[in-house]
């Protein structure tokens, strides 16, 4: 297994992900919400056996960045934590806001999300820094 981290424009990108994010199952499973990006974004890509077995693209905000419309391979947890430990690791930000599908809320709990809102299909979690002193917002 191996991650890269892609610009939102980059070519490889496109080349990558693109075979999955106009795929009408994998649409589904992101509840037909189509897939974003802008050149700020910064996309975290796994590959296992030249294959992508996952995908987090991170948009930035005023304090950190925002999680939102990813994708994992039949909702593999390794998969999920493995790249989220890569994007903890791999920012100096004050906190990560994450809209997370019910299915995955259990992985980002276990990698240090606690969860701000619960909705009908998704909750918002957040990951604050460790290294951050704003400590500000509260969790459920």
């Amino acid at each position: 297994m191996k991650i890269l981290r892609l610009k939102g424009n980059d070519k490889e990108l496109y080349e990558l992900v693109a075979p999955l994010v106009m795929n009408a199952s994998i649409l589904k499973l992101n509840n037909n919400y189509p897939f974003k990006t802008a050149p700020d974004y910064i996309w975290h890509v796994l590959i296992d056996n030249k294959n992508v077995a996952g995908f987090i693209p991170l948009k930035p905000i005023s304090n950190g960045y925002n999680i939102d419309n990813y994708y994992f391979r039949l909702d593999n947890k390794d998969v999920i934590k493995a790249l989220l430990q890569d994007i903890i690791d791999s920012k100096d930000y004050p906190e990560l806001v994450a809209i997370v599908h019910k299915r995955n809320t259990e992985a980002f709990i276990e990698m240090g999300f606690a969860r701000i809102i619960e909705w009908k299909k998704y909750d918002k979690m957040i990951y604050q820094n460790p290294k951050s002193n704003d400590q500000t917002t509260e969790c459920l």
